[in-house]
């Protein structure tokens, strides 16, 4: 299977009633070894000013506009730690590279820059990922529970979280509602 990385995974609609119902995912990593990603379409109800201010951070940030301005529910490991992804910027060192365009860090120095003019043109933060041992995303994908489109950054951080599931499927350039999870072998 080809690498996933700098892709969206589309929640299948019979994965109803599971944590990954109606589930968008950017893969960050996916090689040998398994793949990991972050959900990007369910908020946590946690604000982002609201998290600068509890980090006491040194420099009294500007608030958050945009459609990042809610923390994202990532996945269900490691629900307790931070994650971002961010247009990409030379000055990170913490960071890193996804694409050339992105990158991904749990380092608290890109945090720090929110609401100021060092920050990244676009972010989102995310607790926890959702996460793949070695071959289980392509028994996953074989058993249908996935579909895969390449990732575009206008859906990363453009759209409104509810809306990227429905415009990622919909690129698809089919109902998703009409495919069934039922595999057939020839």
């Amino acid at each position: 299977m080809d690498c996933l990385q700098n892709h969206f995974l589309i929640a299948m609609p019979s994965l109803k009633d599971t944590f990954f119902e109606r589930s968008l995912i950017y893969i960050c990593e996916h090689d040998e070894k398994g793949a990991m990603g972050i959900m990007i379409n369910r908020p946590s109800g946690i604000v982002v000013d609201e998290l600068l201010e509890q980090m006491e951070l040194t420099e009294e940030p500007q608030p958050v506009t945009s459609f990042a301005k809610e923390v994202l529910v990532g996945g269900p490991v490691n629900p307790e730690r931070g994650f971002v992804l961010h247009s990409n910027q030379d000055c990170w060192s913490n960071s890193d590279s996804i694409t050339d365009s992105l990158m991904l860090t749990t380092s608290q120095d890109v945090l720090s820059s929110l609401g100021s003019n060092n920050a990244p043109d676009k972010f989102l933060i995310a607790l926890g990922y959702a996460g793949w041992t070695r071959g289980q995303l392509e028994q996953e994908l074989a058993d249908n529970t996935w579909l895969s489109v390449p990732a575009t950054t206008e859906l990363l951080f453009d759209i409104e979280h509810e809306q990227r599931w429905q415009l990622a499927a919909e690129s698809l350039g089919f109902d998703i509602w009409q495919l069934s999870n039922l595999t057939g072998h020839a």
